[in-house]
């Protein structure tokens, strides 16, 4: 199959910098909230030499659409994670809040929160254009500079546009550290959590 598609790349400023938050630590715990990427699971491993959990919120997302149950996100995002309260290093949240309603993302941002440690990192990407294909972004390493995408089926599309007050709000707790616009209309923000 030497037809496979070539994903683009973007470069990434905020990775780095999330990157030197957790150099610090000696054995980082981190969430990824997105499906299971080998590959970023050997990059952090040998970057960091973390302890890496992935919670598929992707996957739980597209369960509730299917089953008509989107109500019922909110209080599962509540319960959703196991980790103690301040005990997790750095959070890669990718894109996943853009896909969520108000009620979904206030849970899931409160319960991201409490599970980051003082002056713990957040890593978020925030779309700034509309669009209306049901996709998901699977977010692959490519370096600590450069991302590569590729797109995959989603039972729902982007939700909302986020403004920057918007998203500042809904993590309250924590404050931005670094915002960088990219040219893919993505806006890469970095939060740490005050210590």
């Amino acid at each position: 199959s030497g037809s496979r598609v070539e994903e683009p790349v973007f470069s990434t400023k905020a990775l780095r910098k999330f990157l030197s938050c957790l150099t610090s630590r000696e054995s980082p715990v981190l969430v990824d909230l997105g499906p299971v990427v080998g590959s970023n699971v050997s990059f952090f491993g040998e970057q960091l030499g973390c302890k890496i959990f992935v919670e598929d919120l992707f996957a739980d997302l597209d369960r509730h659409v299917r089953a008509g149950t989107l109500e019922a996100l909110p209080a599962f995002l509540k319960k959703r994670f196991p980790q103690e309260a301040g005990s997790v290093d750095g959070i890669l949240c990718w894109d996943l809040i853009d896909y969520l309603d108000r009620a979904a993302a206030q849970e899931l941002a409160g319960e991201l929160t409490r599970v980051l440690r003082p002056d713990g990192a957040l890593l978020g990407f925030f779309g700034t254009a509309q669009t209306r294909e049901a996709r998901y972004t699977k977010f692959i390493i490519a370096d600590e500079v450069n991302l590569k995408h590729r797109s995959y089926e989603a039972a729902r599309g982007r939700q909302a546009i986020l403004l920057n007050r918007d998203i500042i709000k809904l993590f309250a707790g924590l404050r931005v550290s670094d915002s960088f616009l990219l040219k893919n209309n993505l806006r890469e923000i970095l939060f740490r959590k005050p210590a």
